[in-house]
């Protein structure tokens, strides 16, 4: 999958979250390259988690812009083949930057 992932991932994490190490071991173990967002003490960027995907937990993986949701999500994906496509997608011109 590495040669084929074009998709821009951005996965927010803790630096004590399990799911955020399992997210990232997932990720890599497909050969995907993503940005890590420390979520570590940051309020602001927690309350914008909440307000953007409804949760409070992490991780919490966007792929070209959109919420997948968190590690049991993405695992789900994965195991319904339907992640390699999420991924194998371009990100369109206009994709606004997350917050980092």
């Amino acid at each position: 999958m590495a040669a084929q992932a074009l998709a821009k991932v951005s996965i927010y994490t803790t630096s004590y979250c399990g799911y955020c190490v399992a997210a990232k071991r997932l990720l890599d173990k497909k050969g995907v390259a993503f940005e890590e967002v420390g979520a570590d003490g940051r309020a602001d960027l927690r309350n914008w988690l909440i307000d953007t995907t409804g949760r409070h937990t992490v991780p919490q993986i966007f792929i070209n812009g959109r919420s997948i949701g968190g590690y049991d999500d993405m695992a789900t994906l994965e195991k319904r083949g339907e992640l390699d496509p999420l991924l194998a997608e371009p990100p369109s011109a206009d994709l606004e930057p997350l917050p980092s």
